[in-house]
């Protein structure tokens, strides 16, 4: 008998032992597993920062507010001959926060389900359009030769890999050839098993070799959040310090962001480039300003201006917008990480799953941010996609009349 107690209390000592070092892991992945619970989905969407390892982006040293002006909202949009009440849209989709700034004023600040004004809320793939203009600032300086060089020349351990020798270009534009499902409602997809990776404490550059291609690069637009995360290891090689830093020197300190943001990263420090940013609502317009004024902010051209052209402009038939391109997984357009909707004149978007939005109309001077906790987002029977740009094309309409 005292033996198996001995044993019982080594066996308890070991247990606890390793649920103390690996608790950290063990809470990222519960998160992982549950983070788009009904019950859940909420407060994980403005605390992923607080469980992940995160790195922090301090605000700026000279913080810029909009004049404010406020406005109203449509009653109501049209769909396809339908009219939708608009907030109960709104409450539908699970909605955080609402923001309208048309001619450089701020019409609209509305925060739902206990979302605040310092709220940081992931970004998810509404950070790869942040990625996108750190790019074209890199290589504006010749830190990069050229978007012709291929992803290897740079990041050498991802030859023999799926994108070894695909054009920089090609994985700017979502055309790396790489296979990859993207399917979050798949538990076993590539997509939900690279989040549970993260959680794990998994390096983003070792599950990004592992990926293999599937199709001919530059000849198909499919959606691949790692191509993402590429650019970032790019950048990481390139750059003389983190993709944090730079962000923080490059667009936080002169757009006046009001807010720090955190910017998830795995346990070697490497950003997740592909869509870990929590970032407050005002400071997502802020950027969508940079946008929506071809890269200038107060008379200064941050971003190059044909970078900026150039990454809202589809320039291949496989990139073009429409419902019945054969050469695409998407009926939208797509550029250097930035969305273009069908039938779009100069609209662009930056997009997140479960409905994160930066929707950007230049010649109407005007940024809507959406961002949103809908844990009924996989339900495509609610046509989301084309409700949320119905509703940005109506509040745009709006605020014309």
């Amino acid at each position: 008998m005292k033996h198996w107690k001995g044993i019982s209390a080594i066996v308890l000592v070991v247990v606890l032992t390793l649920t103390a070092s690996y608790w950290s892991n063990l809470q990222r992945l519960y998160m992982a597993v549950t983070l788009y619970d009904e019950d859940k989905i909420v407060e994980n969407f403005r605390s992923m920062y607080t469980r992940f390892n995160a790195k922090t982006i301090p605000a700026s040293s000279q913080p810029f507010a909009f004049p404010t002006a406020p406005g109203t909202l449509p009653d109501t949009f049209a769909l396809e001959g339908q009219s939708l009440r608009l907030n109960d849209f709104l409450q539908d989709s699970g909605t955080t926060g609402l923001m309208v700034i048309k001619d450089g004023v701020t019409r609209v600040e509305n925060y739902y389900l206990g979302e605040t004004a310092t709220t940081q809320h992931i970004s998810f793939s509404m950070g790869k359009s942040f990625v996108s203009a750190l790019f074209g600032m890199a290589l504006a300086e010749g830190k990069i030769a050229s978007i012709e060089d291929a992803v290897t020349d740079y990041v050498p351990e991802l030859r023999g890999s799926g994108y070894d020798g695909v054009r920089i270009k090609d994985v700017l534009q979502m055309s790396s050839g790489v296979g990859f499902n993207e399917d979050y409602g798949d538990f076993n997809s590539d997509i939900n098993r690279f989040s549970r990776a993260i959680a794990l404490g998994t390096s983003l550059d070792a599950f990004t070799a592992s990926l293999h291609r599937e199709r001919a690069p530059g000849t198909y637009n499919h959606y691949v959040s790692i191509d993402t995360q590429v650019l970032g290891m790019v950048l990481d090689r390139v750059l003389d310090v983190s993709l944090t830093e730079y962000l923080q020197r490059r667009i936080w300190e002169p757009l006046g962001m009001q807010d720090e943001a955190y910017w998830l990263a795995d346990d070697n420090g490497m950003e997740l480039a592909l869509g870990g940013l929590n970032v407050t609502l005002r400071d997502y317009a802020k950027f969508g300003w940079l946008y929506a004024n071809g890269g200038r902010w107060q008379g200064q051209q941050l971003v190059p201006q044909q970078w900026v052209t150039d990454s809202v402009t589809p320039d291949a038939p496989h990139l073009m917008p429409g419902a019945d391109n054969p050469l695409s997984s998407s009926p939208y357009g797509y550029g250097y990480q930035w969305w273009i909707p069908t039938d779009a004149d100069d609209e662009f978007m930056a997009q997140g799953i479960y409905h994160q939005f930066i929707y950007i109309d230049p010649d109407q001077q005007l940024v809507i941010v959406k961002l949103s906790a809908n844990h009924r987002f996989n339900d495509k029977s609610h046509q989301w996609r084309k409700k949320h740009l119905a509703l940005f094309r109506a509040i745009g309409l709006h605020y014309q009349s």
